[in-house]
């Protein structure tokens, strides 16, 4: 497959999706059923790649081979309906794992998404997660980073930087992604500008190369099970923010709209909001 011609000829397209094989809420054949139901035309299958390390989110690797056999008969149950495509949401965890490890070459992918989840604490390096919920985030915060925000954040771009210059992957998911939880600990981080010196620093890093960037919609609407309270205080959000988004599509650079989907029913949740974003003129 070619992401770049799908997402230059057409917006009917979802190429970031989690289903029962990760931390997804759903088996596969439903999101497939709600794509085909929303007139997607292109639909990628990209599960939380194996790690080597405890993960709950992540798929196992005995998982592989019945996520491949699942895939191939969606596939050809829906020929003609929609085109489907075997990724991975890959994670990476510096040079224990990424997309250029080995064990991605023996999996048939039709391409790779790659992302940072994970960043090592300051005492003894142990993988954190870092991307839950910003309450989540703040215990963490708390018990694993000594409440260094700067250290987080730092760390974060800088395991961004170090996974484009690896390379072997076709996609870059959520790279802004930390300011989200960032921004719940500290109002208002993301315009210092400190903080937008590592946007700077990702978008550089990224014009060099032929990498498409991810807008991701996962949390234009919000989190499913939120109270009204929750829902009412809730402010939209894409990764990265709106005006990052201007700024990579006026320098040209391959775009693709993604709504992260671990429920059939958001399969294009936010999607126009983004869209909308980029058509501003």
């Amino acid at each position: 497959m070619d992401i770049r011609e799908i997402i230059k000829s057409t917006r009917d397209y979802n190429l970031h999706s989690h289903t029962q094989f990760c931390d997804g809420r759903a088996e596969m054949a439903r999101f497939v059923e709600a794509a085909v139901a929303a007139g997607i035309k292109h639909l990628g299958f990209t599960p939380h790649s194996p790690i080597p390390i405890e993960s709950p989110c992540n798929m196992k690797q005995e998982d592989v081979a019945p996520y491949i056999k699942e895939f191939n008969r969606l596939k050809e149950e829906y020929a003609g309906q929609i085109n489907l495509y075997l990724s991975m949401e890959i994670d990476y965890l510096g040079k224990l794992w990424g997309a250029s490890h080995e064990f991605f070459s023996e999996i048939p992918l039709d391409y790779k998404l790659s992302s940072i989840h994970f960043i090592p604490s300051q005492d003894d390096g142990t993988l954190i997660d870092v991307d839950g919920s910003p309450s989540g985030f703040i215990q963490k915060l708390h018990k694993y980073f000594h409440d260094d925000i700067h250290y987080v954040v730092d760390t974060f771009y800088s395991h961004t930087l170090d996974m484009i210059e690896a390379g072997g992957f076709d996609m870059i998911g959520h790279f802004d992604k930390i300011g989200f939880n960032a921004s719940n600990y500290r109002p208002g981080i993301e315009d210092e500008a400190w903080y937008k010196k590592h946007i700077d620093n990702v978008i550089d890093a990224l014009r060099s190369l032929d990498i498409v960037v991810e807008i991701n919609t996962k949390a234009w609407n919000p989190p499913v099970g939120a109270t009204p309270d929750e829902v009412k205080a809730y402010h939209p959000r894409l990764f990265p923010s709106p005006h990052v988004i201007r700024r990579l599509y006026e320098a040209g650079m391959p775009i693709a709209v993604n709504s992260d989907v671990h429920y059939p029913d958001r399969i294009t949740f936010g999607r126009q909001a983004a869209f909308n974003i980029i058509d501003r003129k």
